[in-house]
């Protein structure tokens, strides 16, 4: 009767051997007959790796005895080959799903060396009584499949052997991807995600916690520099940076470790390094035994270590554990320690399975007492020795009695893959067998006596297995040969009995779930006691907060910086910015720029102190102009009146009038109709009053020379000329208007930006070159109406009245002149302003310098409005 070997392999202490033995129901194994003690050799409290196997050998055979004595072994990876063997009894009691087939194991080591790692392949592939590889002597071992693997070397050594004889290996620990990617076929069948997804996750932690100053511990061989390496370039790529990095010896003895141990600055860090509260730790089982180790004699010196205190962040090789001479230690120091941890679920029943453990009812365990003795820290009395009360094993000692450190009451992440792997490779050979049932009549049941299994026929169904497990998870392989849902995100919290308890507070999943693949919750997370429950900070420097921004310091990482002001307009409504940025056009920043606020909309209104100022001004300079106009009607048969062409001087006052009036039309609040009227009115009356202006200039210097003997001029002495030149004038600037209403109007507009808290509703002037060629005409009559009043300003005539057009048309100009710069210097409501004033200025010239004068003589000095007296003023 042949036997079916597996061989899986633990990182921490224990590789064994699990056997597939043909024999009738009626002979269970509660624990395997041949479940033996592999030998390890003690390293610092740490038994170096193990692993496990499954073989097909004759079933009166009975397992080698022990190679080696193992004077300790880690307790706390017991669990592991529990977890097997409880796997292994479910499905012995299981008799659907193998039926007439029992599952055996045995237990090799592999010391942490690659050339025992061969030597114990091979042993189990062709040693019978002797050790002949490639040659198969009486009985032998059809080894099948392979279980084990929580670091890659010792996986990768063990596949050098088995991928010659096509023997498929299941793996239980986070591979790095460049070792598995490098191939054109998978080398393993892997029951966890690889490291890929854990880089992320750490990456997403940090993010989370805006953690961009940290430390890192990693272990000094290759996987550590593979982590280093790959952590470095996601660093540089998020935007967070390591304070410091220290490699952690890797040690095999006791001697080397306490060598190590007692050189100086071995993982020294500076005092300008304590700002990276969090750190992360990559490497294996030791690496919190050393790190322990070390933190804990510096603090033993009576003064406090920069290592201690801080958040601790595990991979997921990492445990806490005790052995040996460590059982005594405390893990206060890791308290708050975040740890990725391989996804796990209670698999009902397992715990009572360990309270069942006991060392007198467990029978073929070639572990156990090795175990009593290490977890309990006594003694099993030797029959020929005198018992010793003190330090007797009872073997009744309960196993939830032990602190977590020395042994754990749940199937933790590493346990339940190895759960998982064991019933994997049960179903595979269950749909193995289904198969060839199917295709072979003959067959009554298993009966696999005419039918050897070959390690090689395993493959595609492994390949194609999908099963949920015992806690109701789908169990089947991808497309890369990779199953598992991702990892548990703990968080440790430790008890003054020497105990802890992780607690899961988030996850890392291989797909989205609730649409995320990343989740924690930190109100459930307890922090290190130094912090206060308050959320650690680990930065380079203080954050920079709501309106500063980042200034790099020369020299120095990019994660270490000065925090400065934002300029003047800038905002920063986040901390830790690179730069600050403008406000929305509708908004300013506050204050404090470190928020915009909404500007509020405004225009040059009635009810403000300006608006009321300029319409006080044009209320004033409109009712004095209808005064003048008055005076001149009352006054119309004077000859004052009719001697400086009255019907000029109503259309000038007239158009005067409309010029204070069109400003109006610039307050209040901009809409469609204002903005098209306000320029061309105002263009348009201007217009006619400058006209007028013209035409009185130029009647008077042609009344001057129609005076001289023969002149022809008289006939162009009459009303017509003085209206042609008002109506042709203001018809050019009419077409101007015109023009520009039709091409490109103003429209109500907002000026956004003149004001810093304000956004001013204003007309904008559509065309700006039809703006400016409207007020370059009236410039143009201005300026000719100038130089033909100042060229007649001392003609001999009583009735001349161009010094005073010249003094108003020098005060128009200058008006309009300073208006051009101001106008294109000044915006919001101040523009609108400008041109009220200049609009107001540029009338009040007109009406004061040609009215004012003659309203003096018509109002305070009447007795020299007469004929008489003009006559005699002009000789």
């Amino acid at each position: 009767m042949l036997r079916i070997t597996m061989l899986l392999l633990l990182l921490p202490p224990i590789v064994c051997q699990v056997d597939i033995m043909r024999c009738l129901r009626d002979e269970p194994l509660p624990v395997p007959h041949d479940f033996y003690q592999a030998g390890g050799l003690l390293i610092g409290g740490i038994v170096s790796q193990v692993s496990y196997f499954f073989n097909e050998v004759s079933f009166k055979e009975h397992p080698s005895q022990t190679i080696f004595d193992v004077p300790h072994v880690v307790t706390k990876f017991y669990s592991h080959i529990l977890a097997l063997v409880f796997a292994i009894n479910d499905i012995n009691k299981n008799p659907k799903l193998l039926p007439n087939v029992t599952l055996g194991f045995h237990i090799s080591d592999s010391y942490h060396d690659a050339r025992m790692t061969y030597r114990t392949t091979l042993d189990l592939i062709f040693k019978s009584e002797s050790f002949l590889p490639n040659y198969e002597c009486g009985s032998h071992k059809n080894l099948l499949a392979i279980i084990g693997g929580l670091g890659s070397d010792t996986s990768f050594h063990m596949r050098d052997i088995t991928d010659l004889y096509k023997i498929p290996q299941l793996t239980y620990g986070s591979f790095a991807p460049d070792e598995i990617q490098s191939m054109e076929v998978p080398p393993f069948f892997r029951m966890v995600p690889n490291e890929s997804l854990q880089y992320k996750g750490i990456i997403w932690l940090l993010q989370h916690f805006r953690w961009t100053w940290v430390g890192l511990f990693v272990m000094d061989d290759n996987s550590g520099e593979h982590f280093l390496r790959i952590l470095e370039s996601l660093f540089s790529r998020h935007g967070i940076c390591s304070a410091f990095t220290r490699r952690i010896p890797q040690v095999a003895r006791m001697e080397e470790f306490i060598n190590h141990f007692y050189e100086e600055n071995l993982i020294s860090v500076s005092f300008a390094d304590y700002k990276a509260n969090a750190n992360i730790v990559y490497g294996d089982p030791e690496t919190v035994l050393w790190l322990r180790t070390f933190i804990g004699s510096q603090d033993s010196g009576n003064k406090e270590s920069i290592l201690s205190g801080k958040v601790w962040i595990m991979t997921t090789q990492i445990e806490f554990v005790l052995s040996g001479v460590s059982r005594g230690w405390d893990f206060q120091m890791f308290q708050g320690a975040i740890s990725f941890a391989i996804h796990t679920k209670e698999v009902p029943g397992f715990r009572g399975f360990l309270q069942n453990i006991k060392p007198k009812r467990t029978q073929g365990d070639g572990f156990v007492k090795d175990f009593w003795e290490q977890a309990f820290d006594c003694l099993f009395p030797d029959p020929g020795m005198p018992a010793m009360d003190d330090d007797t094993c009872t073997g009744e000692e309960r196993l939830e009695s032990l602190p977590a450190g020395l042994f754990e009451m749940h199937m933790h992440g590493h346990s339940y893959s190895i759960y998982n792997a064991v019933y994997v490779i049960a179903h595979a050979l269950h749909a193995m067998y289904t198969s060839r049932a199917k295709h072979r009549s003959t067959v009554v049941g298993y009966n696999v006596k005419h039918q050897p299994l070959q390690a090689w026929q395993l493959h595609l169904f492994l390949q194609g297995i999908s099963f949920n497990n015992s806690v109701g998870e789908t169990m089947a392989f991808d497309d890369k040969w990779e199953m598992g849902r991702g990892f548990d995100i703990t968080n440790m919290i430790t008890f003054p009995n020497k105990s802890f308890q992780r607690v899961k507070v988030g996850r890392v999943d291989t797909k989205p779930r609730d649409g995320k693949v990343f989740m924690i919750s930190d109100d459930i997370i307890v922090w290190p006691r130094c912090f206060n429950e308050v959320l650690p900070l680990s930065l380079c420097n203080e954050h920079c907060q709501p309106g500063n921004r980042e200034k790099r310091k020369e020299g120095e990482k990019s994660c270490c910086y000065d925090c400065v002001l934002c300029p003047e307009g800038k905002i920063s409504n986040q901390t830790d910015v690179d730069d600050c940025f403008k406000c929305p056009g509708a908004q300013y920043p506050s204050k404090n720029k470190n928020d915009c606020t909404p500007k509020v909309i405004t225009f040059l209104s009635y009810d403000e102190p300006l608006g009321i100022t300029l319409v006080s001004a044009v209320v004033s300079f409109s009712l004095i102009t209808a005064l003048v106009l008055g005076i001149f009607i009352k006054q119309k048969d004077t000859p004052m009146v009719k001697a400086n062409n009255r019907d000029l001087s109503y259309t000038l006052l007239v158009s005067l009038l409309f010029c204070f009036l069109s400003s109006l039309l610039f307050l209040g609040q901009p809409g469609k109709l204002t903005c098209i009227l306000r320029q061309p009115t105002f263009g348009i009356v201007f217009s006619v009053a400058v006209s007028c202006v013209l035409a009185k200039t130029t009647i008077v210097s042609l009344a001057f020379m129609a005076t001289k003997p023969g002149s022809r001029i008289k006939k162009w002495m009459g009303r017509k000329v003085s209206y042609s030149i008002v109506i042709c004038c203001s018809l050019v600037q009419i077409c101007f208007c015109t023009a520009w209403m039709a091409t490109s109007p103003p429209f109500p507009d907002f000026d956004m930006y003149s004001a810093k808290e304000e956004i001013i509703l204003q007309c904008n002037e559509g065309s700006v070159v039809m703006f400016y060629c409207v007020l370059g005409y009236m410039g143009l009559l201005a300026i000719t109406s100038f130089m033909v009043a100042f060229l007649a300003r001392k003609l001999p005539d009583s009735f001349n009245e161009a010094k005073f057009i010249t003094f108003s048309m020098l005060a128009f100009c200058s008006v309009w002149l300073s208006f051009i710069p101001t106008y294109l210097s000044t915006g919001g409501k101040s523009l609108v302003a400008v041109e009220i004033f200049s609009i107001l200025a540029s009338t009040a010239g007109l009406l004061g310098c040609i009215f004012c004068p003659k309203c003096y003589f018509l109002v305070l000095r009447p007795e020299l409005n007469s004929r008489e007296q003009l006559i005699r003023r002009k000789h």
